[in-house]
């Protein structure tokens, strides 16, 4: 068990032939601070890390040769063994020893095994306080916690050690023949003549405040200092803009309205921002003869948040951001962009590391796309891969049926990703116009495309596609596909043709329309199979069981499943 009995001083005799060489024990030392670096730098799984423990408890093996226990003494810079200094370090605050030593600890002792089964844990601890606030648990805590079983230690009370002695002549009985009363009278009369108040003096006069108007005075200097003065002021100036119709006086509030914006963004004051936003708004319909130009320049200020390079600045700071403002700051922000925001809204949903930014961004791009379907259409052709991406996803889930003529564009793009994000979105469309667009997908060069069509197409019970299927089953290029391309089309194909496509099924699984009269290769087989399941029909039933005493195990099985999922 951890020791953690406070002393007021340890003391260990020194040795003149010390049992073990010092220079053993300031290897391991030396070896102790490496490896507490490399816990702080990298994963466990690190070949540097590893590298660096193992070096580690290599240093212990000669020294448990001579002893089982070793004894470390703490002070501020330095660890002694045996009375020598064993290790050293000239920067307190970057100190091995001093994080032991602020906290209290003044000895370790390390017992044999500590090395193989508790030293990372003591590393971890190490950086935990080396890194901790004021609020978090101090080593002696962590240490306690962790309950070693091959590491002891002792501490000094630091409460104890650093706090004042008590006067004791406070607290004692006046002398014998001393009057008590008489000693505090003149005690009352030294306080008087010192000119210290006493508030209880005052209790009973006639002024004195009870309890219920002192609270009133209380809660009015805090909403008072809970006035937020910037939106006062925004709404004094704007006031003025409304009020003065001289253009000079307008042109320089216009001025200041947006310089403030600007200082109130750098200051994180998202909120007030937002605030300052609505009301420009409210200011340009309000203010009395303003002209075209006037309203124009209004305009412009909600429009420079907006900008891609004042958005972008502001998203990356935010994402760098150790803390982010609260999420209600950020909503009220978020919903004064405008259309033009869009696409650099796109670009970063992608890309954001902050996980707390992200869904407040989401909600953002969301909102913008909805009420801007003409500028969400526009980006699905933005030469920004991660801008279009993010467009035809979009696109997809709002069911965007204008957006059908771009898709058809992206269908013949060289990236296979945006055409695969293609034909999900014109899935999610589901127009007729869409699934006609989507028959593409079935002859693109990429396997996963096509895949995903063909699906799509059974999933939507698409019949135009029943030619384009029954196509690839005839063809060759089908039998040089994978297997689960293969499945794709089969089922794809046995989900649409109904009785009719059972004869060309039939000829496949139990046919011998190959070259010198020999059977499909087994894996087509089994898709004729399982397409024949799909078909569902007292006819497909019967062509199943003439199959099911194949020979072939793979075709057997498939005849055994599709069967089985007719039964279901």
């Amino acid at each position: 068990m951890t020791s953690t009995t406070p002393s007021t001083a340890v003391q260990v005799p020194e040795q003149a032939e010390p049992p073990v060489s010092p220079a053993l024990v300031e290897e391991m030392l030396k070896l102790l601070v490496k490896a507490v670096r490399a816990h702080q730098l990298y994963l466990p799984n690190n070949p540097m890390y590893q590298r660096a423990i193992e070096l580690l408890r290599g240093s212990f093996t000669p020294i448990w040769d001579r002893i089982d226990e070793l004894p470390l003494i703490v002070t501020e810079r330095e660890f002694k063994w045996s009375g020598r200094a064993v290790h050293s370090e000239d920067s307190k605050s970057e100190s091995l020893p001093w994080i032991f030593y602020k906290d209290g600890v003044r000895e370790i002792r390390m017992l044999r095994g500590f090395e193989t089964t508790e030293a990372e844990g003591l590393l971890g601890i190490v950086q935990r306080a080396r890194n901790a606030t004021p609020e978090d648990d101090d080593l002696l805590s962590m240490l306690w916690e962790k309950d070693f079983g091959n590491l002891r230690y002792r501490f000094v009370d630091l409460g104890m050690e650093s706090a004042a002695a008590v006067d004791s002549a406070m607290q004692e009985e006046p002398p014998k023949g001393v009057d008590r009363q008489q000693v505090e009278e003149e005690v009352e009369e030294q306080k008087a003549q010192s000119g210290v108040v006493n508030l209880d003096d005052f209790d009973s006069t006639l002024y004195f405040l009870d309890d219920r108007e002192v609270e009133y005075l209380r809660s009015e200097v805090r909403r008072e200092y809970e006035i937020d003065m910037r939106r006062n002021i925004v709404s004094t100036i704007l006031d003025i803009y409304e009020q003065q119709t001289d253009p000079a006086i307008r042109e320089e509030v216009s001025q200041l309205v947006d310089n403030f914006m600007l200082h109130l963004l750098s200051a994180g004051q998202f909120s007030t921002v937002a605030f300052l936003l609505r009301e420009v708004g409210d200011a340009s319909r309000r203010a009395k003869d303003i002209t075209p130009d006037q309203r124009a320049k209004l305009a412009a200020i909600p429009d420079r948040l907006s900008a891609p390079e004042a958005l972008s600045q502001l998203l990356q700071s935010l994402d760098e951001s150790e803390h982010l403002p609260p999420q209600s700051e950020l909503l009220e922000l978020f919903e004064q962009l405008r259309m033009s925001a869009l696409g650099t809204v796109f670009g970063w949903v992608g890309k954001l590391q902050n996980t707390k930014l992200r869904p407040m961004l989401e909600g953002a791009a969301e909102r913008l796309a909805m009420s801007n379907t003409g500028e969400l259409v526009k980006l699905i052709s933005s030469t920004d891969p991660a801008v279009a991406m993010e467009a035809i996803r979009r696109a997809g889930g709002l069911k965007t049926t204008a957006a059908v003529a771009p898709l058809a564009k992206v269908m013949s793009d060289r990236d296979p990703a945006l055409r695969q994000a293609a034909v999900h979105a014109l899935a999610e469309i589901g127009s007729p116009g869409a699934l006609q667009v989507l028959e593409k997908g079935t002859d693109d060069s990429d396997r996963d495309v096509r895949v995903t069509t063909v699906r799509v197409f059974a999933a939507k019970s698409y019949r135009p596609a029943l030619t384009k299927l029954e196509a690839a089953i005839k063809g060759k290029v089908l039998r040089e596909a994978d297997l689960t391309e293969k499945m794709a089309v089969f089922e794809a194909y046995g989900s649409l043709c109904g009785d009719a496509g059972i004869p060309l099924l039939d000829g496949i699984l139990n046919g011998k329309g190959g070259l010198f009269g020999r059977k499909e290769d087994p894996e087509v087989r089994a898709c004729a199979a399982m397409a024949l399941g799909k078909v569902a029909s007292s006819g497909a039933s019967d062509v199943l069981r003439r199959s099911s005493n194949e020979k072939e195990v793979l075709v057997r099985n498939a005849v055994s499943r599709a069967l089985s999922r007719q039964t279901a």
